[in-house]
């Protein structure tokens, strides 16, 4: 028994809904006891190639009183939707449900930029609108089911495009509850639901009449979707991995130093993309910094997600707990609290040299540096560029250096999971990603601007 009512995975192509045909072989669990509770299941390529042909030829748009529509009616649910994610990923209910303002407010946001005039930019009587590229595919992770794919649909769908979901095969639920929602609002073809792992993804992105990608996930999974789109010329956007920086600087005080350190190693359970990979400490703060962050991680609350009571939970698959021990195997570490005996647990770690690669887990590698230069260049030592932090008690001087860290966004003294603010874009530097999220920036993702003036209106005067 889960202790949750799930609801029955069904995909929905062409106003039609349906169970997916298609077992992956792979058994969904129960992450806080390893349970079996269904099996991982994809939709049928010929149902992926009815949604794709049923999105080709849909038109119409989505104007902002439909989108506020569906974000009133996604209100009355995002308890159930918070409860289905905290349950699919074992991320603790705490922290998923402060979430759900992400997955009906994206449709408000979506709203608001729509009566702003957000997608239209006349210049001296020459117009300029934005106008839908076409059908678009959302792609979506495991570790933020329900907000992920509302951020991107809601953008889509206010861009004007017919949009296909294909959500993870690990964490299926939330979608259905929000596809649901979706379904009453627009017309059949300008919304589809699909499941299914890699290769539905790459039947999906491999295909012409999909003009728009906008893609959250992995290194592997970001490069074959930029390969199916390079030879088409097509737009996608792209946030994938991040091994993520904290430079803790000489005069950081120890308690937030801590805080910074435990947070962002833990949020999500360690399963999100901006989390702390990199610890970099000042080496005569070092001892005393550690012993600050290890204790604040040993009296963390560890257990299943949905008690209230949880801070830390498990993992979400025991697949991805078994990648997450295999990074770690053979290497001085140290973790920290008493995780269950049963269940895809996994205790906050910390390695005893650097972490070069992102594990996607409560694992962070600690180094040590002599100088402030010194910090910045391991900071800026690997090819990853999505997040940083910084941590300093004179923050001017904290800002200075983090403007010196080659990452889309630096935080000084901060580790919520919420961004600097809400219209500034989520940009990926180097290997974590292609181009930027953002409020504004997905919507425009979606779009092409088509320039219309009569020549001779406007005329440039130079002297």
């Amino acid at each position: 028994m889960t202790g949750v009512e799930l609801p029955a995975v069904r995909e929905l192509v062409d106003g039609e809904w349906d169970t997916p045909a298609v077992d992956l072989g792979v058994a969904l669990e129960d992450p806080a006891t390893g349970a079996h509770v269904s099996r991982a299941v994809a939709t049928a390529p010929d149902r992926i190639e009815r949604a794709l042909s049923v999105a080709a030829r849909a038109t119409g748009s989505i104007g902002p009183d439909t989108l506020e529509a569906i974000a009133d009616d996604l209100d009355a649910r995002l308890g159930r939707i918070s409860e289905l994610d905290s349950y699919a990923t074992g991320v603790p209910i705490t922290q998923v449900a402060p979430l759900g303002v992400i997955v009906s407010g994206s449709f408000r946001l979506a709203a608001a930029q729509l009566r702003s005039g957000a997608l239209r930019a006349d210049v001296d009587g020459v117009r300029v609108h934005r106008l839908p590229l076409g059908p678009a595919l959302c792609l979506t992770p495991w570790n933020a089911p329900a907000p992920m794919a509302a951020h991107k649909v809601a953008n889509a769908l206010a861009a004007g495009c017919p949009v296909i979901l294909k959500v993870s095969e690990l964490a299926p639920y939330s979608s259905v509850v929000l596809a649901e929602v979706i379904a009453e609002h627009v017309a059949p073809g300008m919304f589809q639901l699909v499941h299914g792992g890699a290769e539905t993804g790459a039947q999906l992105a491999g295909d012409a009449r999909i003009k728009a990608v906008s893609f959250t996930g992995g290194l592997a999974g970001g490069r074959a979707v930029a390969i199916a789109s390079a030879p088409l010329l097509r737009p996608c956007q792209l946030e994938l991995g991040g091994n993520n920086p904290l430079l803790v600087l000489p005069d950081a005080d120890t308690d937030i130093a801590a805080r910074m350190a435990a947070e962002l190693l833990t949020t999500l359970n360690g399963q999100w993309c901006r989390a702390l990979g990199r610890l970099i400490l000042p080496a005569g703060r070092a001892p005393e910094l550690l012993d600050a962050i290890g204790k604040r991680l040993s009296d963390l609350r560890i257990g299943a997600p949905l008690d209230p009571a949880t801070e830390f939970g498990p993992l979400v698959h025991s697949r991805h707990l078994a990648a997450v021990r295999a990074a770690v195997s053979g290497r001085e570490a140290r973790s920290f609290g008493s995780v269950p005996a049963d269940g895809n647990y996994f205790a906050p770690t910390l390695l005893a040299d650097d972490l070069l690669d992102e594990v996607f887990g409560p694992v962070a590698g600690v180094r040590t540096y002599d100088s402030v230069d010194e910090a910045v260049a391991h900071a800026n030592a690997l090819p990853y560029g999505l997040e940083g932090y910084v941590c300093g008690a004179d923050e001017d001087a904290a800002v200075t250096v983090a403007q010196r860290i080659r990452s889309g966004e630096v935080k000084v003294n901060g580790s919520s999971i919420m961004s600097l603010h809400l219209m500034t874009p989520r940009p990926a530097w180097g290997i974590s990603g292609l181009g930027e999220e953002g409020t504004a920036e997905t919507l425009r993702l979606f779009t092409g601007a088509r320039v219309v003036g009569v020549e001779g209106r406007f005329a440039l005067h130079t002297s």
